[in-house]
């Protein structure tokens, strides 16, 4: 199984700057990052509830970094393998 590319949006890099200033989210974000280039969404623990979204971000995934801290992602397996970072933040910010 080959690794996955990380391409964080514009908007993901925006998103996650608050969260990178207190070390139990940052290592919670860099874990699930670590994930997704490892092995994309099937590399995710199924406590980290991964599944598909519908609406505004059909087709892309979504997991719990924490409790009320989600990251929504795309992935594409041709023609490279690349994790999309599209968005972090709550239920409230993102929904």
């Amino acid at each position: 199984m080959g690794k996955y590319v990380v391409v964080p949006s514009g908007r993901f890099r925006k998103d996650i700057k608050k969260y990178l200033k207190k070390q139990r989210e940052r290592d919670a974000i860099y874990e699930v990052i670590d994930l997704l280039v490892d092995g994309g969404n099937s590399s995710i623990p199924v406590s980290m509830k991964p599944h598909k979204l519908s609406g505004n971000y059909a087709g892309y995934w979504e997991c719990h970094v924490l409790p009320d801290l989600l990251i929504i992602w795309g992935q594409t397996e041709q023609p490279d393998k690349e994790v999309y970072l599209v968005r972090i933040g709550s239920h409230s910010e993102l929904f």
